[in-house]
């Protein structure tokens, strides 16, 4: 079902790079003041818990599912757009310049009931100077090594006949 301007869904921020909790509270401060509860319902920044072990102790963290963006559900009408899009640390809407795209209900349920077992089991787990096979891609089915990891963003780089690549978690598997 198709959502049209002016109907209540949950839109997609493009935020600068840790400004999305910053943006968050921006907007729900801009909300409040302008009265704007009619048209704005929502701000979420998705977070799931990892537990993280440093220096041999447990630790649970929380980590963005995904980092610089935010997502707000909304009526999008001039006024609207132009209070999220003007709020500082938005860098726009995900979708054209005037014409934002919202999420399918189907899209927003899923981000926003991820649960942490889900992104586990999309990670990979794997290790800095592990070999891994690339799944995907136009270097597909090569072999390469582990040269570094960002969890965060979820992407590795490989080394691939002695040149550095980087690749989605998605794009390799451990061999």
């Amino acid at each position: 079902m198709e959502q049209q301007r002016g109907s209540r869904a949950w839109y997609v921020v493009h935020t600068y790079s840790g400004y999305e909790n910053k943006v968050k509270v921006n907007l729900e401060k801009k909300v409040a003041s302008q009265n704007l509860g009619n048209v704005i319902f929502d701000i979420v920044v998705p977070m799931h818990t990892e537990t993280e072990v440093k220096e041999g102790k447990k630790k649970n963290v929380q980590r963005k599912v995904f980092p610089g963006y935010v997502l707000v559900n909304m009526i999008v009408n001039n006024y609207s757009w132009y209070v999220v899009r003007n709020t500082q640390g938005v860098t726009g809407f995900v979708g054209s310049e005037k014409e934002p795209i919202p999420l399918t209900e189907e899209e927003a349920d899923r981000i926003l009931n991820v649960s942490s077992k889900e992104l586990e089991e999309l990670s990979v787990k794997i290790k800095v100077n592990d070999k891994v096979r690339i799944t995907s891609g136009w270097l597909e089915n090569y072999s390469a090594t582990v040269k570094e990891i960002d969890s965060d963003k979820r992407r590795v780089v490989v080394i691939v006949e002695g040149k550095p690549v980087e690749l989605d978690f998605d794009q390799v598997e451990k061999l």
